[in-house]
């Protein structure tokens, strides 16, 4: 019976904790936009330099080190 005296303070404790996590969350912009990352992984991410560069080295199926492509 003693072991409530120890659970229930913490246990409001870690319930204190996450609250106040969350309302920091909320007040920073965290919830702001909950649609757009869902379908940003649906979009190709634009082409970088280096896969541009990449690309180009790659001649004939061929990449740079000569191995062939298949």
């Amino acid at each position: 019976m003693s072991v409530i005296f120890v659970m229930l303070p913490v246990a409001m404790a870690l319930a204190g904790v996450a609250l106040a996590a969350f309302f920091w969350a909320a007040h920073r912009g965290q919830f702001d936009d909950l649609e757009t990352p869902a379908y940003r992984v649906l979009f190709d991410d634009p082409p970088t330099q280096k896969t541009v560069e990449g690309e180009r080295e790659k001649v004939g199926g061929v990449s740079p080190n000569g191995v062939s492509e298949s």
